[in-house]
């Protein structure tokens, strides 16, 4: 909360924000975009004011006293918005707008061995589970609801770890994974998720005061954004749709 007359620290995250939709909606519009699908763009701007709720007021104020309030942010930061962001095409439409000498680079960094294994499947699942763990399991959560920087961090990790997954599900970092590999991750995460709010329910976090409300906002909305994308994934294996051109053939 602000004293009358503060400035809102958060509110500097609408900088961001709004030059990555400026920058975005200039490469949409660009000649060298060809035409650029209306519903990507739709979607980046849903996905970027997706994980902009979770750090602005009233929703981050929320978090700090709620824990329904804390869970909807973490479905937000690290499920939908990651899921929006990622089916927006961010990368090949930079890729196609860019002049060449930058377009060469973010070619060679998303090719990257780095790249390549931090879109593996295996690696994106730990690095889920590893932040899921800490949030609700470990004294990150009690930091989260006391020190707003503690809550941009995790924010951060949670939304930078929810795209990377995505993206690794969805078959569209720079080295090809089977279906079984990418179906399993999916399966592995939607029931570590799934356990976690259980164990909530179960046995609600030492000063988290009743976490009932929270626990089912992580199961009921969790479920229902793993749901689209595993209708994503299995429109791709039966070839009813082709999602995300891979970055490695753009």
């Amino acid at each position: 909360m602000h004293n009358h007359g503060d400035f809102p620290a958060e509110s500097l995250f609408l900088i961001p924000a709004v030059a990555a939709v400026a920058a975005y909606w200039a490469g949409a519009r660009s000649p060298r975009a060809g035409t650029w699908p209306y519903r990507r763009l739709v979607s980046f701007l849903a996905g970027v004011l997706s994980v902009l709720l979770t750090v602005l007021e009233p929703l981050a104020g929320w978090a700090h006293t709620d824990f329904g309030a804390l869970a909807l942010s973490h479905v937000l930061a690290g499920m939908a918005g990651p899921l929006l962001l990622v089916l927006s095409h961010p990368v090949e439409l930079a890729l196609r707008t860019l002049d060449t000498v930058p377009a060469a680079r973010l070619r060679r960094s998303v090719r990257s061995p780095a790249a390549r294994f931090l879109t593996h499947p295996g690696t994106t699942t730990v690095l889920v589970a590893a932040g899921m763990w800490a949030m609700f399991h470990t004294p990150v959560l009690t930091a989260m609801q006391q020190s707003m920087p503690v809550h941009w961090l995790v924010t951060a990790y949670l939304t930078a770890t929810g795209c990377l997954f995505t993206a690794a599900v969805l078959n569209c970092g720079p080295s090809p994974h089977g279906l079984r590999l990418r179906a399993g991750a999916l399966a592995a995460t939607a029931a570590l998720h799934a356990g976690s709010a259980v164990w909530l329910l179960a046995f609600p976090p030492a000063g988290t005061g009743s976490t009932s409300a929270g626990a089912l906002v992580l199961l009921v909305s969790g479920l229902a954004v793993q749901t689209v994308l595993a209708l994503l994934l299995l429109g791709q294996q039966r070839g009813t749709a082709r999602l995300l051109p891979q970055v490695r053939g753009a």
